[in-house]
């Protein structure tokens, strides 16, 4: 392979026997669909197969929409351990906007033979040139001249890097728009010579194994997983695949949208980017989104957008399309009460900034210090993880203003600044230089600027990112020059900046060896602010709701057990048996000195018992259940678990599990890696998790050891109770744990948490299903506006009606039970399996009945109240329903 080829107008020549032969099988092979839409015009599919002449077939999938006639063409990839199907709305919705859109399943993935080689120029680059071809000879799609189609690429993750590929290597390609990818592998995976484990292992295993990948790959995978360290033939292999390696000739139209969010592939990798293809004369936006590979928003519909509006300007040749600034970077701002959501603003500038434009030097202060490597770099410090991501993630938690971030005693030296006299919006890459001395030949440090509020103990670290860094040479002693992680952050007024060299992390390989660390500042933090950077929106409130994100609460409780101690109540000895009291609780609406979301709310749940939470939409259920949390303080009133009054960050929170609005999981890891790697956030021991406990009471048996990303809903569902079961916690909250799954899946979940009381702990479970909530709760608490409506055991709420069930000995035959229905003080009698289900009259009793039964002869067995849950509900609330 020689990289120092120009760029090619058509596949290399020993490749056209492949792409001849790529074309007569997919001309052969089509299956089309129709695609059903709400919005005309319909979408057309085709589904065809490639092969790429060295026993490789690609399964892919042609869109198009509306009338005949040429169109600019999209070639569209997915995500690493994806396939084609991921991008199959996205790709139906460009067809709708006009263009002939291709979408692939790359090798090794979906339907898809071969090896995966991570985008080796000679495999997966290689089968891009030959999807060109094939779009040149559609009928469907526009010529700049023959062999040459008008096409852009647009992809995320491992689809941005072979877009950005395909422009280096065939330069038919015309525009392209990656998004939260990388432009050097190497770098990304080996920064500054330090492996970045559980990324790389999680790449592996996403991939399905080492096996799955080219012979070369999986060696360089073990060589480096074994020793802890890349070496020189590691860093060739992946650079060879990075879109670094032909940087030069990427000259297209480029939008780069990058994740702030995300430890694999950070800002540093798109500026890198940006820069050499503005270097080019190509045209470059540059967007930071609000999530990324850690979790954070998306912002899809806003990302599709965009691109579409790219791909309109460069492949249309549309000159009103809005293309959007040359930057821009989303601005996180609290959270939006009534949904959840973190709520974004954008800020833009008519150029990028790049990552140290505007900068400001924070002195800092600090005197020599010394610290320790411990043997076997254990235990670790903990600050982004891969598979704590999702919708929320740790990054997204650290953007809200929470730290989550853990650095152990004697393994990290600290330099701090006075606080700040003024709000400072750090946008880019603050750097500082620093001595450092090592008792070994090699220091491996993890540097880290966190935001220290203004009581010294809550500190923030933003995207939850570091910089690992490599010092050889180090016993002699040798100035490095740190450049820390990229971020757009606000440190407001009184706020320090701290800065953290630690000696371990988890996500990293460390030296096994024990070691002694001696640093010393030699300069002042430099930090960037981009001043040409203007937010347009009106800033947003200051103020934070705290609100459950999914997959974090539990983890969140624990590490600010021991941060945020706030004067409480003595608890209450009479009461530390007792998982939960809540006594005269009450909530104002914000802004409100009369309306009650909660009001005057009191009961007590025992040992043993699954409580069900019920009321209508506005009760106040999911009210009283943050204040349970602690993640809201309550206006009146007091919540005590097991004799300890409930604070924000109270110690007793360790006792308490919760799993509100499903939680996010890494869908390339196992089900066991996803709560290792959530368990390991919360920096509690090992062995404290009780996981297999945890998840025998689950119950996923084999499905474990599987990707999640195989799992059902249902499965998905069990994997997240079984997160909030981590610890075995003595109380466990269940917020809708039934939402979206089938009728078997439903019961499932009724058993878990059947089984997980029975061992002495307390259920709380907040459902609409009401049938579900009498087979499996025990006892019941019913609120309507704010209010306690009822509490008790079910079979006192439901016993308390006027129907009746009959028991009887044989089935009823239907002229008896017409008889029965005819009785005076008897409204109506509907057989069931088990006798007779009598409604009584304002007049009717059942002594009465139980003698015209027996008048009748009925085969009687037993007479007892009955009615539905639902009954009950609906005639406890009335209209509220």
């Amino acid at each position: 392979m020689d990289l120092r080829l120009p760029r090619l107008r058509r596949p290399r020549p020993r490749r056209a026997l492949a792409a001849a032969a790529a074309v007569v099988v997919l001309a052969g092979a089509g299956t089309w669909t129709a695609v059903a839409s709400d919005d005309a015009p319909e979408v057309r599919r085709a589904d065809r197969v490639m092969a790429t002449g060295d026993g490789v077939r690609i399964d892919t999938s042609f869109f198009t929409a509306g009338p005949g006639g040429r169109r600019p063409a999209v070639l569209l990839g997915h995500g690493f351990g994806g396939s084609k199907e991921d991008v199959r709305a996205q790709a139906e919705d460009l067809a709708r906007d006009g263009y002939a859109v291709l979408t692939w399943s790359a090798r090794g993935f979906g339907r898809s033979t071969g090896k995966i080689g991570l985008n080796d120029p000679e495999g997966e680059v290689a089968d891009v040139s030959r999807l060109v071809d094939w779009l040149a000879a559609r009928p469907e799609v526009r010529l700049d001249k023959d062999g040459d189609p008008r096409v852009g690429m647009a992809g995320n993750s491992y689809g941005g890097a072979i877009a950005l590929l395909g422009a280096g290597y065939d330069d038919r390609i015309d525009a392209v728009a990656p998004a939260i990818t990388y432009f050097d592998l190497a770098e990304a995976l080996f920064p500054d010579g330090v492996f970045k484990k559980l990324w790389a292992g999680a790449f592996v295993t996403s991939g399905g194994g080492c096996a799955r990948f080219e012979p070369e790959l999986c060696a360089m995978y073990e060589r480096v997983a074994e020793s802890g360290v890349p070496d020189a033939r590691a860093r060739e292999l992946l650079e060879a695949r990075s879109p670094a390696a032909v940087a030069g000739r990427i000259d297209v139209p480029t939008l780069l949208m990058q994740g702030q969010t995300d430890s694999l592939f950070p800002l540093g990798q798109a500026d890198a980017a940006a820069r050499a293809i503005r270097a080019n004369g190509a045209p470059v936006g540059v967007d930071w989104l609000a999530g990324g590979h850690d979790g954070g928003d998306p912002e899809t519909g806003r990302l599709h957008e965009r691109v579409r509006a790219w791909f309109d300007r460069y492949l249309k040749g549309d000159e009103s399309a809005d293309t959007g600034p040359a930057f821009r970077v989303t601005r996180t701002g609290g959270v939006d009460s009534t949904d959840g959501r973190a709520q974004l603003r954008g800020a833009s500038a008519d150029a990028y900034p790049g990552l140290r434009s505007g900068t400001r030097t924070v002195e800092l202060t600090g005197r020599e210090q010394r610290f320790a490597n411990p043997a076997g770099a254990n235990p670790p410090a903990v600050s982004a993880l891969p598979g704590i991501g999702g919708s929320g993630g740790l990054s997204q938690l650290s953007s809200l203003g929470i730290g989550v971030s853990l650095d152990f005693p004697g393994q990290h030296a600290r330099f701090e600044s006075a606080p700040v006299t003024r709000d400072l919006r750090v946008t880019g890459s603050p750097a500082v230089t620093v001595r450092v001395r090592s008792t070994s030949d090699d220091a491996v440090l993890f540097a880290k600027v966190y935001d220290v509020g203004p009581d010294g103990r809550q500190q923030v670290l933003p995207s939850q990112l570091v910089t690992p860094v490599r010092v050889e040479g180090a016993r002699a002693g040798k100035d490095v020059e740190l450049a820390l992680p990229a971020v757009d952050h606000e440190v407001r007024k009184g706020h320090r900046l701290r800065l953290v060299l630690a000696s371990t992390d988890l996500a990293y390989a460390s030296p096994a060896a024990p070691a002694t660390y001696t640093v010393s500042l030699k300069s002042g933090l430099t930090v960037p602010t981009a001043p040409g950077v203007t937010t347009a929106a009106a800033p947003l409130p200051a103020w934070v709701v705290w609100l459950p994100v999914a997959g974090a609460v539990t983890a969140l409780a624990l590490l600010l057990t021991g941060r945020r101690r706030t004067a409480a109540p003595a608890p209450d000895p009479d009461l530390a048996d007792v998982p939960l009291q809540i006594t005269g609780l009450s909530k104002r609406y914000a802004r409100s000195a009369d309306r009650y979301a909660v009001r005057d709310l009191s009961f007590r749940v025992e040992k043993g018992q699954v409580l069900g939470l019920l009321g209508p939409n506005g009760a106040g259920k999911t009210t009283t259940l943050r204040m349970l949390m602690g993640l809201i303080k309550p206006d009146d009133g007091e919540i005590r678990v097991f004799g300890h009054a409930v604070r924000p960050g109270a110690p007793v929170l360790s006792r308490v599990g919760a799993f509100v609005e499903g939680a996010g999981f890494l869908p390339h890891l196992s089900g066991r890696e996803n709560l290792e790697l959530y368990w390991a956030a919360t920096g509690r021991p090992p062995e404290d998790a009780h996981l297999d406990e945890a998840l025998e009471i689950a119950g996923l048996g084999d499905a474990l050891a599987r990707a999640v990303r195989t799992y059902s809903q249902g499965m998905r569902q069990r994997l997240a109770i079984a997160q909030a079961m981590l610890g075995l916690p003595d109380l466990l909250i269940l917020d809708e744990p039934t939402n979206g799954l089938d009728p078997p899946q439903i019961r499932e979940m009724r058993e878990v948490m059947i089984r997980y009381a029975a061992a002495g702990r307390t259920v709380i479970v907040s459902s609409h299903l009401l049938a579900e909530v009498e087979q499996s709760c025990t006892h019941l608490v019913v609120m309507d506006r704010g209010r306690l409506v009822q509490a008790g055991p079910v079979h006192d709420i439901i016993g308390s009606g006027d129907t009746l069930l009959v028991g009887t000995v044989t089935p009823v035959e239907e002229p008896l039970a017409e008889k029965v229905a005819a009785l005076p003080g008897v409204e109506s009698a509907v057989r069931t399996d088990e006798g007779l289900l009598v409604r009584l009259g304002a007049d009717g009793t059942a002594p009465r009945l139980i003698a015209e039964l027996v008048r009748l002869e009925v085969p009687v067995t037993s007479v007892g109240p009955h009615r539905r849950l639902e009954d009950a509900f609906l005639t406890l609330i009335g209209g509220s329903a």
